[in-house]
């Protein structure tokens, strides 16, 4: 499923809490976005048609709430960054981190952990 940029904002909103009107959506984006209301409300509308949300009624309004599981997202997002920059492999992606200085100490040792416990699982 492909979710723009936008519509990945009121995703990460709607992760994070939901139910929520679109009022109380444009309300969470506002000091982020300077989005209306009608924005919001289209941008849900989209979200609506691509199935990554579902809308009940409540009342005069309709409340929101994701369908499209945040880790399912990011796994997609993911795994099609690697395979159209980097060919499908990650060491490509740390290397060019490395050596445009993007990574911290701090990132630096949680990839060491994360290959010792990966070298760990492969014995």
């Amino acid at each position: 499923m492909q979710i723009s940029e936008a519509e990945s904002v009121v995703m990460e909103v709607l992760w994070q809490r939901h139910p929520l009107a679109a009022e109380e959506v444009a309300a969470a984006v506002a000091d982020a976005q300077s989005w209306q209301e009608a924005t919001v409300k289209t941008l849900l509308n989209r979200l609506l048609n691509k199935g990554a949300i579902r809308a009940e009624k409540d009342g005069r309004r309709y409340l929101y709430a994701p369908v499209l599981k945040r880790e399912d997202w990011l796994l997609d997002e993911s795994q099609g960054l690697l395979q159209r920059l980097f060919g499908g492999r990650v060491a490509p992606l740390v290397a060019h981190f490395s050596q445009h200085r993007k990574l911290s100490r701090k990132d630096i040792a949680e990839l060491r952990k994360l290959l010792e416990e990966l070298d760990d699982d492969a014995r």
